[in-house]
């Protein structure tokens, strides 16, 4: 097995183990018959930027791209629809639907009318990446409130993991590809990683549960 196969093998595995920590919110939604404590948007955002790299993987024609995103997006669509059939603010959550998928629809018409080749490739590439940063660094706003409390309760251990792992997959396996929009956008995945590590070790006092995970 070439390296290209094992990164490919390894992004596959990291990601959908990253995608299926959402069960464990889904659990809860069942298990309490409401979405207290459990943010829409996440699982929204996701499955939107999971079929911009379902689209972009389809021109570039890698089954890994595909496959990941393909199987992402029908996951966080089950989040979607559990997380409407729970929720007391069912109004807000069909606009936001509606807002996303807009932007979707809109830009998947636009790539559509461009003509095949490096510039919708290009194009497409650079707004995935784009989307990709913003949901790794979406979660800097919490880290801070983190810092100034001192209480990562509010925080993942095993999605920080997942993270990890599967920025560092996607990282390596864009720079086997020669491929900066795959490559570049993972970084910042990697970082917040490193400084969740950091808080779950810094304030680890806090929860003996994340003590046990650290020691």
């Amino acid at each position: 097995m070439d390296l290209l196969h094992l990164l490919s093998w390894a992004c596959i595995v990291f990601t959908l183990g990253m995608f299926s920590t959402g069960l464990v919110d889904l659990k809860k939604m069942q298990k309490s018959k409401s979405t207290d404590n459990i943010q829409f948007l996440p699982f929204l955002t996701t499955c939107a930027n999971n079929l911009g790299w379902f689209y972009y993987g389809m021109l570039k024609r890698d089954q890994t791209l595909i496959v990941v995103n393909l199987i992402g997006a029908f996951l966080q669509s089950i989040y979607i629809l559990v997380y409407f059939k729970y929720t007391k603010q069912k109004k807000n959550v069909l606009f936001q639907v509606l807002v996303i998928s807009t932007v979707v629809t809109s830009a998947g018409l636009y790539f559509s009318y461009l003509a095949p080749g490096d510039l919708v490739l290009n194009q497409l590439g650079l707004v995935c990446s784009m989307a990709t940063v913003g949901v790794y660094l979406s979660p800097l706003v919490d880290l801070v409130a983190i810092v100034q409390s001192g209480n990562v309760q509010r925080l993942s251990f095993p999605l920080t993991v997942a993270t990890f792992f599967t920025s560092t997959s996607w990282f390596f396996y864009g720079q086997q590809l020669d491929d900066y929009y795959v490559m570049v956008p993972n970084l910042p995945g990697i970082l917040t990683s490193i400084i969740r590590f950091y808080l779950f070790w810094r304030f680890a006092h806090v929860s003996p549960t994340y003590k046990s995970m650290l020691v």
